[in-house]
């Protein structure tokens, strides 16, 4: 029995199904001004189709590609779920975007339509691009109000077939240019299981994940997941104050509530017990590895852990935290339904408690297409081996007897000193439990006698100094292997992050390489 129907439209087939027949909240949207709106189903429904109408008079045709750099407001969803119905490919994108940035985006996917907001039109002069749309007045764009109220509610959503392209994501570049992530329809069926397993969402649930519009994440729990089972979403369009997220969940009675580790680490610093969160029933967290710290002390707070999740914009939820299973400390969790996830070396699976690749049995309906125009990068994801055909994550971890997954870190992250292999989050979570840490980075930077050594790059929370560094080697020793302390520390003001909030250990490598050439 095949996971998925033969064809797929989420905005046919989940966004007006649920218009004709339960209805119910679809979005509520607030910013730091104070200003709110509330969409029903059916509001959602009417709206999506005229905005798909309209794209089509213009030419916008199935498997075009759309640039949709909007922040968290109600028209991204308004679009997103249009381009659904038409067939067109929405590419999500966030505004801190450069213009370099847009231009490669433009080019590699050859976007035939922009949508973005009339504050941020300049960053698109001089590019190529057939059709553009602004949210507010733009001189020489179309505008956004202006299409939906020349739609025609009546737009029938065009068949997509379960192979059939549907979302574009690129990657954040962490490693080089990004890569461009292509999903099929059938994977927006599938990411209802991640709404049901990880999330656990309910019909009179609402959902508030912060995660930002162009991020992969943001389709998991903000649309696509939440919609797919009838739940409301929350949306918030304002700057990150850790006192204000308490606020709101108390404010609207947000039940669950999805962020990533770094804005629940400094959320958990706050007053919690001065907010009613009794209707808060579940916290989800994914994009970057939770430490123990955080959950412990969310936990003491809440009543409740964390449940985490694990996943690639190329994957998305694959390893997560069913509401029956209980936390186990360090762990990811388990690989979620029809996700065979296993540990592997050169498409052999290791035995447990061995620390190899990664790797989810293919196929899969979640896995993408492959990346954007590059079948060669899209082959090399994969190995053959005697159990099968395995998606290589590129992360590693290890997994005990009772399936449970660690993650160990990006394979590019591992620290290889005097022949030990070290991987950087069990010293990161260690760091985290001192009192004077509120970040903290390690990586392996070069040395002639032992090829590499442990340096922490750490954001302390008052006065930083030799003393600190010093409690904070023993400390990691204390709390871990002692050849894995850390030979120096770095006091630093901020930690270099990816635009997804993801902590660029590449930079602070190439920054100890950098520095290694230079004689420093």
């Amino acid at each position: 029995m095949s996971l998925y129907p033969p064809s797929f439209n989420f905005g046919g087939d989940v966004v007006d199904h649920l218009a004709r027949t339960v209805d119910g909240p679809a979005l509520i949207w607030a910013n730091a001004a104070g200003e709110e709106q509330r969409f029903s189903f059916s509001d959602m429904a009417r709206l999506t189709a005229k905005l798909a109408a309209s794209l089509a008079k213009l030419g916008v045709a199935k498997g075009d590609r759309v640039i949709i750099m909007l922040p968290r407001i109600p028209e991204w969803q308004i679009a997103m779920v249009a381009c659904f119905k038409l067939g067109a490919i929405p590419i999500p994108c966030i505004e801190m975007l450069t213009a370099k940035d847009i231009a490669y985006r433009v080019a590699r996917a050859e976007a035939k339509v922009a949508i973005a907001r009339a504050e941020q039109v300049d960053k698109f002069a001089g590019l190529d691009i057939p059709i553009r749309i602004s949210v507010g007045a733009a001189a020489d764009w179309l505008a956004f109000d202006a299409l939906i109220d020349a739609g025609d509610p009546g737009f029938e959503p065009v068949r997509m077939e379960a192979e059939d392209p549907a979302i574009l994501y690129f990657t954040s570049g962490s490693t080089g240019q990004p890569k461009g992530v292509l999903h099929a329809a059938r994977a927006t069926y599938v990411w209802r299981q991640s709404a049901i397993d990880w999330l656990d969402l309910r019909r009179d649930d609402m959902i508030w994940a912060t995660a930002d519009t162009g991020w992969s994440m943001a389709g998991t729990a903000i649309l696509v997941g939440p919609w797919s089972v009838g739940a409301c979403a929350f949306f918030y369009d304002g700057p990150f104050d850790a006192a204000e997220r308490l606020r709101l969940l108390s404010r609207y009675g947000v039940t669950v509530y999805c962020a990533p580790a770094t804005e629940l680490l400094r959320v958990v610093d706050q007053d919690m017990a001065a907010h009613d969160l009794s209707r808060l029933r579940r916290t989800t967290s994914a994009g970057e590895s939770l430490s123990p710290v955080i959950v412990d002390r969310w936990q003491r707070a809440t009543g409740h852990p964390i449940a985490e999740g694990y996943g690639q914009t190329e994957t998305l939820i694959s390893i997560c935290y069913p509401p029956d299973l209980l936390y186990r400390r360090g762990s990811a969790g388990k690989a979620m339904a029809y996700n065979d996830v296993r540990i592997v070396a050169g498409g052999r699976e290791l035995p447990r408690g061995e620390i190899g690749d990664i790797a989810i049995r293919a196929p899969n309906p979640q896995i993408m297409l492959g990346y954007w125009k590059d079948p060669e990068r899209t082959a090399d994801c994969y190995a053959d081996g005697p159990d099968g055909r395995w998606f290589v994550t590129g992360d590693r971890g290890s997994q005990d007897e009772d399936g449970f997954i660690y993650h160990q870190g990006r394979t590019d992250d591992v620290i290889n000193s005097s022949g030990y292999r070290i991987g950087p989050s069990e010293i990161e979570d260690v760091l985290l439990t001192h009192p004077a840490v509120a970040e903290a980075a390690v990586v392996g930077g070069p040395d002639e006698e032992r090829g590499e050594i442990v340096v922490a790059f750490v954001v302390a929370r008052g006065d930083a100094g030799e003393a600190l560094a010093g409690e904070l080697q023993a400390f990691v020793r204390a709390g871990t292997a002692p050849y894995k302390y850390p030979r120096s520390v770095r006091f630093v003001g901020e930690l270099p992050k990816t635009l997804t909030g993801k902590i660029q250990r590449n930079v602070l490598r190439e920054q100890l390489v950098r520095e290694k050439g230079e004689g420093k």
